[in-house]
């Protein structure tokens, strides 16, 4: 029981300690004369992601492949089946061309490739199967494209860089965002510890414990942008925060964990990934073929069930 509220408390400053660092480090950028695009697609656009990075970054140097998946995985199916399918039953989520047609279809690419990556033994036919380190900086080559996509998207549609930074002294926003980090990596550290312990203690597999309660607990700005955001009918902002999470989470933070250490593929760890893909293709054929282009409040029901379902089958199979 211990294990369990200190893993459920850990989740305080990992989130506070994300948004504490992106706003004092999006002050500083701007008092140093960067330019708001750069702010915009980096600091900002990494921020809601912030909290799967620390804890994938410490389950890396611990060794723990099954953390490290799971926590990925299970990010990318909240963000599709829970968190867009809950914005869309709050408001049907229209989508732009450009997600359409490249986002989508990327993310979509990003679920094919990890399993493609990942199962050695089906491929070439050797006794273990594992992302590398030269898969993850494959995967980081991947991210250095979709940074590149970004950037070239911005400049042409006229980027205006009309984001709320409130101004704070140097040395103040210095000391914030050093604090900022300082709570990721505890609160990180904190999750990493109470998850493997839990798991021992209820004789579960890490891969489960990421699946669920890690993973959702990593995903609550997202949770919390997108549900802001499709409530104000923002819904470019919901659904772009969601499909760019999923690209940052396969090509980014996958990338540089296995890059630090390399991710054995957990049992079932398949199932998973093919779910994973399964997402991103029913994504994809709702936004194509439903009404106006849109995801609708039929859909995102139909997510939030598939999300329900697999979270049980994943708890008691």
């Amino acid at each position: 029981m211990w294990y369990i509220l200190l893993l459920a408390v850990g989740f305080l400053p990992l989130i506070y300690g994300a948004n504490l660092l992106v706003n004092n480090a999006s002050s500083l950028a701007k008092k140093l004369n960067i330019p708001a695009i750069v702010i915009g697609l980096t600091i900002v656009g990494f921020g809601t992601s912030s909290p799967e990075m620390v804890v994938n970054i410490i389950a890396s140097i611990e060794k723990s492949s099954d953390l490290v998946l799971g926590n990925i995985i299970g990010s990318n199916l909240i963000n599709v089946f829970g968190i867009l399918g809950i914005s869309a039953i709050i408001y049907p989520i229209a989508v732009r061309n450009n997600t359409r047609w490249i986002e989508i279809p990327l993310s979509l690419l990003s679920a094919v490739v990890i399993i493609i990556l990942a199962n050695d033994h089906i491929i070439d036919k050797t006794s273990f199967s594992r992302i590398s380190r030269i898969d993850g900086l494959i995967l980081l080559l991947f991210f250095l494209i979709f940074i590149v996509y970004n950037v070239r998207l911005a400049q042409s549609e006229g980027y205006t860089g009309d984001l709320s930074i409130k101004e704070k002294p140097l040395t103040r926003s210095v000391l914030l965002m050093v604090g900022g980090l300082a709570l990721l990596i505890a609160g990180g550290r904190i999750i990493v510890t109470s998850a493997v312990k839990v798991a021992t203690i209820l004789g579960m597999s890490e891969r489960v414990i990421a699946l669920t309660i890690v993973s959702i607990g990593t995903s609550l700005p997202e949770l919390a942008t997108s549900v802001v955001a499709a409530i104000r009918r923002n819904t470019d902002i919901a659904i772009g925060n969601v499909v760019g999470s999923n690209i940052y989470n396969v090509f980014l933070i996958l990338g540089v964990s296995a890059t630090i250490y390399p991710v054995s593929l957990p049992h079932l760890a398949n199932i998973d990934m093919l779910v994973n893909i399964l997402a991103s293709l029913l994504l994809l054929i709702f936004v194509f073929t439903g009404k106006e282009r849109k995801l609708g409040r039929c859909g995102g029901i139909v997510f939030v069930i598939i999300y329900i379902s697999y979270l049980l089958s994943v708890s008691f199979i």
